[in-house]
């Protein structure tokens, strides 16, 4: 998606998105003050009382529940002997600061409030009036003050009866000045992230709207005019999710921005009774479904666009599975805070008891999400060693994007074999062509697992489409069409990737070009590879995945350096070739244990090709 095509998008849906409010016969913020229902007391930001005291019997009678209490307990008096955030800005970020100033004030907070204890609370205090004596929290960049307005929001709200008059002035004048007043004129003269950059504009306003909502009593008309200009905002993002739930704007931009969408939503519904219809808008309730189906079974992400691979927590996987009563999503959540070495202070805030695992028909194995044009197939859904193939087309040109079309990960045995690289393996390999060392080495199609077309990256322009898919209990595949993705080298790409049996994947590449090109096959992997010829074999963690090139027979495995600590496996033809017909099949297996015998195929691939384009 061009930054056009996405201008005209957010247009049209933010006119649907104004449609939806109209059905809920709720005004808008423009025709009304915004905090003609606000809530009196604190607290009034995502926890009443009432949650409090409803947490507590929950630590009693849930045993994950109390384990996460367990870990915040220890996590808070850990805070007790270390410093307060400082003001340090690395490059144009406050972000490692105010990411912990979150983490630090939303679980002092919230275990002040279940335990009462004292040194919690002073903890909270030290690091708020910490912050409070920044000279700034980086307005230039205005995503990192928002998200400091979250962490003061939470501390002042949370905490407000048991601060002294002094310590409230303290907090609430670090809000006002270094938040409410730098961003109210943007408000007022929108631009930037107000109709624009999607995932900003869901942190941004959620950060602003936590501020207002928490001081609004002292400076009604500032916080007023700031909860109107969040309400006409926000909705240009919200309306990015469509049909489908999937963010267009890459895995690790959209779980920040499904985050602070919640936690919005959740602020003005306990705040001022409602959040203005917008978590009704059409496809935000599937959006914790798309993270459900881009996770595997060994719990690693389909991490395309330099996203880490293993998630952390997803709190709001559970405002989301009640919101849209959906159990799965709180089971997903509860596996995952089972996993995890750092406790959150939202899982237990929003934690939900009502969990079942997924199951089809509800749950199918496959699907596709034509939106983003990804894919993705298991061969179960409650087996932690069970297949897992996640398969892209998508466009070059959509921000937090790579060159990497048709690229792939696989998972079986709890093993990622296919890996997509990001930027914690940061010591480049060898440029492509000989070039100088690129510093964004893992946008590169070479360092991804699809073809490289004369050793040269896709076009940045060129996008692929899924044009067919094909679900059975024993056969399971999608076709990509990436005949554009290296502008005019190729007449037709055609990548068919999917399951045979639920026991193996196999990937199939037809390519045609008007001149002889070169065409490597690549899969980056950090397992043990062994090679013989046209078969090579993979070994991890007490697994093995046997490859086997089925076409062409001349074909032959080899490997090269993808960065410090990966390699890729290549397919090598010989020579530069017109006409390519490349099958390759994978079969995972556990040592001591057979290999499954796997003889399907997918159907012939009936090609209709272009007029020949001259290469200049």
């Amino acid at each position: 998606m061009t930054r056009r095509d996405l201008i005209r998008n957010l247009a049209l849906s933010q006119a649907a998105c104004l449609t939806v409010f109209g059905q809920t016969e709720q005004r808008t913020a423009t025709d009304t003050d915004p905090l003609r229902q606000l809530r009196p007391a604190h607290p009034r930001l995502i926890l009443l009382d009432a949650d409090f005291d409803r947490i507590r019997l929950l630590v009693r009678e849930n045993v994950l529940a109390k384990r996460i209490y367990s870990d915040l307990e220890k996590e808070c008096d850990r805070l007790l002997s270390i410093p307060p955030v400082e003001y340090k800005v690395v490059g144009p970020r406050l972000q490692v600061q105010t990411r912990r100033a979150i983490d630090r004030i939303t679980s002092l907070a919230l275990m002040y409030r279940l335990s009462g204890r004292d040194p919690w609370l002073r903890r909270a205090m030290l690091e708020m009036n910490a912050a409070a004596a920044f000279r700034d929290w980086n307005p230039g960049r205005l995503i990192d003050t928002a998200e400091m307005t979250y962490a003061f929001a939470i501390g002042y709200d949370w905490l407000h009866n048991a601060l002294t008059p002094e310590e409230r002035g303290t907090i609430r004048d670090a809000i006002v000045t270094k938040a409410l007043d730098p961003v109210l004129p943007i408000y007022q003269r929108p631009g930037a992230w107000v109709r624009d950059r999607p995932h900003w504009n869901l942190v941004c306003n959620a950060g602003f709207a936590m501020g207002a909502l928490a001081v609004a009593e002292d400076v009604p008309e500032k916080s007023s005019a700031i909860l109107r200009g969040v309400l006409e905002s926000a909705p240009h993002a919200v309306s990015l999710y469509n049909a489908e739930g999937a963010w267009p704007d890459g895995p690790a931009n959209g779980e920040y921005a499904l985050r602070y969408a919640c936690i919005l939503f959740a602020a003005l519904d306990t705040a001022v009774g409602a959040d203005n219809g917008m978590s009704s808008v059409r496809g935000f309730d599937r959006a914790g479904r798309y993270h459900v189906y881009t996770t595997g079974a060994a719990n690693r992400t389909f991490n395309f666009g330099g996203a880490p691979d293993e998630p952390a927590t997803t709190p709001e996987l559970f405002w989301l599975s009640k919101r849209f009563g959906s159990p799965v999503l709180a089971w997903v959540e509860q596996k995952q805070a089972e996993r995890s070495q750092h406790a959150d202070a939202l899982d237990l805030a929003w934690f939900e008891r009502d969990a079942r695992p997924p199951q089809p028909p509800g749950w199918p194995l496959d699907a596709v999400f034509h939106s983003v044009q990804i894919a993705s197939m298991r061969s179960a859904w409650d087996d932690p060693n069970a297949l897992f193939l996640a398969v892209k087309g998508g466009d070059n040109k959509t921000s937090r994007t790579h060159i990497d079309l048709g690229t792939f990960v696989l998972d079986a045995g709890g093993v990622r074999w296919a890996i997509d690289p990001d930027l914690g393996d940061n010591s480049p390999p060898p440029p492509i062509s000989g070039g100088p060392p690129v510093p964004s080495w893992v946008t590169r199609t070479d360092v991804h697992n699809t073809l490289l077309i004369d050793n040269e990256n896709q076009d940045p322009r060129a996008e692929a489409a899924i044009t067919r898919q094909e679900f059975g209990p024993d056969m399971s595949w999608v076709q990509i069409d990436l005949s554009k993705a290296n502008g005019p080298k190729l007449r037709q790409w055609i990548r068919r990737a999917g399951l045979l049996q639920r026991q193996a994947v196999l990937v199939h590449d037809v390519v045609r070009s008007s001149q002889p090109v070169e065409v490597i096959w690549g899969m980056v992997t950090d397992a043990d590879i062994s090679l013989n010829g046209p078969s090579a074999t993979l070994k991890k963690s007490g697994w093995n995945l046997a490859l086997e090139i089925r076409t062409p027979r001349h074909a032959v495995f080899d490997t090269v350096p993808a960065g410090p600590t990966l390699k890729k496996l290549i397919v090598r033809l010989g020579d530069k070739t017109a006409d390519l017909d490349l099958s390759v099949l994978m079969t995972p297996y556990k040592d001591g244990q057979p290999k499954a015998k796997v003889t399907l195929q997918f159907p012939e691939i009936s090609l209709s090709l272009p007029p020949a384009t001259p290469l200049r």
